[in-house]
């Protein structure tokens, strides 16, 4: 038998002439209200906004696109949904959005151009007001499609000569030089880097930072001890058993991400090396995994709320206040190292 209806869902359902009635404002307030215009005062706002709370009330986003002119509809693009790292910075990404009544659209690239070009395409149909493209990779091919419509975007670590695009750059130096100084310190001489895949700009970034660390640090860079690899635990276990292959071993591994390290965690077990006794791990990023691994991993951290933060201003500023010569066209998003268990100093023994 169907299911009668209840009071509740049997009744009217509000609409915005019942939000204006409960509010005592008119419905032209309402209107503007949800449209985000500044000629409703603080005061009036915040009433409209408790009688849309009250009375359960869904505004229409289709019929506010058509008035406003605007979506209020942010795309992010990111590299690898896999990646604990980037669920993470949509998380935060849409959290700062929604605070500030956007809506999010997430696609994942999953590193291939081609899917890149779809993403792209599903943000055009969808008439965002703004595409957070944080693939790190070579997005060239596919930027003109949003420059060419006038789409703002904001880029990590790849600027882009027009004047609606912003730059987020990512200060890996200061974290990687942290965490070569820490080994150092510790008495490690031999440090191996597992790096990124080499299509990414900003695992050649991360690579070259350590070296320059290394340099710092007094410490020679051994060319067998650098290994590049994908950024997946896979990655990071293949690139530990080509290190376990040489005759001469490092004490010590940085790796580009926390998935690499993982990984090298994972193998370094699986061979019967206790971790930090005979092996110090460093990994990048400080994903929420890492400080539940055995040992909970040292890792240098790179802030997603900050990068989701940073991503977020660019693209309100370029949609809410396009005019404006001033705009913030670059941010700084910096690393730290975070000193846990996967790092002690070496073994005395042969």
């Amino acid at each position: 038998m169907p299911r009668k209806a209840t009071h509740k869902t049997a009744g009217k359902m509000p609409d915005i002439r019942s939000v204006a009635a409960l509010a005592k404002v008119s419905i032209a307030t309402v209107s503007r209200t949800i449209n985000g215009s500044p000629l409703v005062s603080e005061r009036l706002s915040k009433r409209v906004w408790q009688a849309i709370k009250q009375l359960n009330y869904f505004p229409n986003t289709h019929a506010r696109t058509l008035v406003s002119g605007r979506s209020r509809l942010l795309g992010i693009i990111v590299e690898n949904i896999t990646n604990p790292f980037f669920p993470e910075l949509v998380q935060s990404f849409e959290e700062i959005a929604v605070r500030h009544g956007y809506e999010i659209l997430v696609s994942s690239s999953n590193s291939d151009p081609a899917v890149l070009t779809t993403c792209v395409r599903r943000m055009l149909e969808r008439k965002v007001d703004g595409v957070a493209v944080m693939t790190f990779g070579e997005e060239e091919t596919v930027l003109d499609q949003l420059v060419h419509r006038n789409v703002p975007i904001v880029l990590a670590e790849f600027r882009l000569e027009d004047p609606k695009a912003s730059t987020i750059l990512l200060d890996y130096s200061s974290g990687i030089h942290s965490a070569v100084r820490h080994l150092f310190e510790l008495g490690h001489r031999s440090i191996a880097f597992l790096a990124g895949p080499h299509t990414l700009h900003s695992a050649i970034t991360r690579e070259n930072d350590f070296r320059a660390a290394m340099q710092a640090a007094g410490l020679t860079v051994q060319k067998k001890w650098v290994i590049e690899c994908d950024h997946t635990l896979k990655g990071g276990m293949s690139g530990f058993a080509q290190l376990q292959k040489l005759a001469t071993r490092p004490t010590a591994i940085v790796c580009s991400n926390d998935m690499t390290a993982i990984g090298v965690l994972r193998a370094a077990y699986m061979e019967g090396l206790r971790v930090p006794q005979d092996l110090s791990v460093v990994g990048l990023d400080d994903i929420d995994f890492a400080e539940f691994t055995l040992p909970p991993l040292t890792t240098i951290r790179l802030s997603r709320v900050d990068l989701a933060r940073a991503a977020f201003e660019a693209l309100r500023s370029h949609a809410e206040d396009p005019a404006n010569p001033k705009i913030q066209r670059e941010f700084l998003v910096s690393t730290s190292l975070v000193l846990r268990g996967s790092t002690a100093a070496p073994s005395t023994k042969p």
